[in-house]
């Protein structure tokens, strides 16, 4: 995969959430905190394992404990991706 910008991957974490919640995208805020998000643990690792299948890669089990945001999480994909582009 190529490099995905921040915003890409807020994008794409705001779509995959709101299909998940039943929502309009326009209505996850990207500010929101993961555990605050309506999903249960099934929704959580199917939604996880979409994410893998996108960027190419397995995430560590500590990315939402140290990203507890949409926004967080987003930014930390981009920059994963890119380290992973340049290695």
């Amino acid at each position: 995969m190529g490099n995905i910008t921040t915003q890409e991957a807020q994008d794409w974490l705001i779509d995959k959430i709101a299909h998940r919640l039943g929502v309009e995208p326009s209505a996850v805020p990207p500010e929101q905190y993961f555990d605050e998000l309506d999903l249960d643990s099934t929704e959580a690792l199917i939604l996880a394992g979409e994410m893998e299948n996108w960027l190419g890669f397995e995430l560590q089990t500590t990315a939402l404990w140290y990203h507890p945001t949409i926004k967080d999480l987003a930014a930390h994909l981009a920059e994963e991706v890119a380290q992973r582009a340049s290695a």
